[in-house]
């Protein structure tokens, strides 16, 4: 198995090209093949000896202890509506990092690493409904492969708190640093539970948001509002995750800096690609700011700073991150 994660190491090459590495994998009972991008994957293992739990939730299937870490084993088929799958011994995990932390996966086994074009990956399909698993869709060898929303069946699990707290709330009223009135965000995410989790946070610091579910649709929300006038009156900065069908946040956030009447946006890159980040990724993207989802009051504090650069008059284009990220 560890052939399967050779191309691990070239991910960065990756990086504003509007491509991504997929892992493709089956899962037990249902025919057909799953993707999940390889930037996520740390290590995929044959399944080890689990310990079952008391109270432990219905689709996590046990305990275990890897490379001195202890993980909760998530029965991924089951998680999205097949059934429990048996004889977990022959099986496989994908041991993954999402959202600040680390997951595993069980799976029935893994296949091969794809270097794809997000422009080959495609939302779902209109009329699939809101409780599907799908965050977007391929096809590869004739064949649909489903790429999974994971923050769903992760939300699912152990639900992320979306609210402010009053303490952020607090010093960012005692700073000054109240959002003005009618401030509107563009905010690009292909997953509806993040949407979601977006919006609430923003809703507590009273900014709106108008919704894009990939990089193209936020592009393309854009250009529409430069038809209106300068973009400034249309939007105060773009939240945009990286993961996307069709264009990614590295060629989104690229793209608007390329654009003359786009470049002085405050762009924010907010992804669950928590774990494979550095200053180079970052700033050849061309992003303001980085956060890791999901946690509600760093990502109100990073709109509070985005929209008090702007409202001095700050260019994003000149305010590019150099930090050093993790």
């Amino acid at each position: 198995m560890a052939g399967v994660m050779d191309s691990v190491n070239q991910l960065t090459e990756l990086v504003g090209q509007n491509r991504m590495e997929l892992l493709l994998f089956r899962l037990s009972g249902l025919n057909q093949r799953y993707g999940i991008n390889v930037f996520k994957v740390r290590e995929v293992l044959p399944c080890p000896r689990l310990t079952v739990m008391p109270k432990l939730h219905q689709y996590v299937i046990g305990i275990a202890h890897i490379r001195g870490q202890t993980l909760s084993v998530i029965d991924l088929a089951y998680a999205i509506g097949g059934k429990p799958t048996q004889d977990v011994q022959k099986h496989f995990i994908i041991i993954a990092e999402y959202n600040r932390s680390t997951h595993a996966f069980l799976v029935s086994n893994v296949e091969r690493i794809l270097n794809m074009n997000w422009n080959k990956i495609m939302p779902p399909p209109k009329g699939a409904g809101h409780s599907n698993y799908m965050t977007a869709v391929t096809e590869i060898d004739n064949e649909l492969v489903e790429i999974l929303d994971v923050e769903k069946i992760l939300d699912e699990i152990s639900p992320t708190s979306v609210s402010v707290s009053s303490e952020v709330m607090d010093k960012a009223t005692e700073a000054g640093q109240k959002i003005p009135e009618h401030v509107k965000v563009l905010v690009a995410d292909d997953s509806k539970v993040a949407i979601k989790q977006v919006e609430r946070a923003m809703q507590a610091i009273g900014v709106d948001i108008v919704k894009a579910s990939d990089g193209k649709e936020a592009l393309e929300i854009l250009h529409a509002a430069l038809a209106k006038g300068p973009i400034r009156n249309s939007f105060e900065l773009v939240i945009s995750d990286v993961e996307m069908p069709e264009m990614d946040g590295y060629t989104l956030c690229a793209s608007i800096r390329q654009d003359p009447a786009l470049k002085d946006l405050y762009v924010i890159l907010h992804t669950s690609l928590s774990g494979v980040f550095n200053q180079s990724m970052v700033s050849k993207a061309g992003a303001n700011d980085f956060i890791p989802k999901f946690n509600p009051d760093e990502l109100a504090g990073a709109v509070e700073r985005g929209i008090k650069t702007v409202e001095q008059g700050i260019s994003g284009a000149d305010c590019i991150m150099t930090k050093k990220i993790g």
